[in-house]
């Protein structure tokens, strides 16, 4: 399992947990930003630069996911193509994406998109707070210690 990061809106909080993860699992983890990210020295952890554009570090995670791979992402739509490949999708906020949940999360991102199309303000998220970070740290926990059972991190 390869862990792959839509970074340019991941938090750093996030990310910090994320190099923890993939060095105590052993599991590679890729950063995919349209910036240079810095990123701590380890054979588990690089980063991506990908041109800017509209999509292109989603399209870029897309077309180098395999089936059983983690994207972590706040992006719905992005999250729904995980989905559809094969891959496992969780929120920065540690909310496991599903093919239950997908269909509602995209009704109600376009339902936001028309309401602020149509000029009413409909606010941003919350800012990030401890119980958010334990809770993806948690989820991240229960994700990867499945994963273990399946496919064993390589030894050294």
């Amino acid at each position: 399992m390869h862990i792959w990061v839509d970074a340019d809106a991941c938090p750093a909080v996030i990310r910090d947990i994320l190099y923890r993860a993939a060095q105590r699992w052993r599991r590679h983890l890729t950063l995919v930003a349209n910036q240079m990210l810095r990123t701590p020295p380890s054979p588990w952890v690089r980063a991506v630069q990908v041109p800017g554009g509209f999509d292109v570090a989603d399209d870029h995670i897309v077309q180098h996911l395999k089936p059983g791979d983690l994207v972590i992402t706040s992006d719905i739509p992005l999250a729904a193509q995980v989905l559809d490949k094969g891959g496992v999708a969780l929120s920065p906020r540690g909310e496991h994406y599903t093919d239950d949940t997908i269909r509602e999360r995209l009704s109600m991102r376009d339902m936001m998109e028309e309401l602020r199309s149509a000029g009413i303000d409909t606010g941003g998220p919350a800012a990030l707070s401890q119980s958010d970070r334990r809770t993806f740290a948690n989820a991240l926990d229960h994700i990867m210690l499945a994963r273990a059972r399946i496919d064993p991190p390589p030894s050294d």
